[in-house]
């Protein structure tokens, strides 16, 4: 799928999984009884990486769980401060909206659109798996769903889960 969408494709069978990778699914599945195959992003460029996942979209008739891995806000000079920023919940609440609305421009243009986006997210490689995910789903507009929510330490961290379908 990836080679046909003119994506590079090279791969390192002896890299473990990433953290980003690990933690959710050793939560999600325990007993480590599902195939995983773990891609990396290629740069950090929100319509790039929208295509990338793309590509991906034919692989939901197949049943396959496209899972972007981050967090919405990550902000490490505020990782081990107690309390949650205005700015944190401001991104947040703009992040849950957009994304119940499936309003994908706004999505692709963060930086521009969103309250404090460059506090909430100084560097984004932590928001760029949700833009994979969002490409994933294809033109559906499928149904939004937070399982998780809440704040990491009770710091600037957003626990927020979506789950598109």
């Amino acid at each position: 799928l990836l080679a046909a969408a003119g994506q590079e494709v090279s791969e390192a069978p002896d890299r473990g999984l990433d953290h980003g990778a690990y933690v959710p699914l050793v939560a999600m599945y325990p007993a480590a009884d599902v195939p995983v195959l773990q891609l990396s992003m290629p740069a950090l460029e929100p319509r790039a990486l929208f295509a990338l996942g793309e590509a991906l979209a034919p692989l939901r008739a197949e049943r396959v769980l496209v899972l972007g891995s981050g967090f919405l806000t990550h902000n490490m000079a505020h990782a081990f401060r107690p309390g949650i920023p205005a700015w944190a919940r401001e991104f947040d609440a703009w992040a849950e909206d957009a994304l119940r609305r499936h309003d994908v421009d706004a999505l692709l243009d963060f930086q521009a659109r969103a309250p404090a986006a460059r506090l909430a997210l100084p560097t984004w490689e932590h928001y760029a798996p949700l833009l994979v995910a969002l490409g994933a789903v294809g033109a559906a507009r499928p149904r939004v769903s937070f399982p998780i929510t809440g704040w990491w330490m009770d710091s600037a961290f957003t626990k927020r889960s979506v789950q598109l379908g």
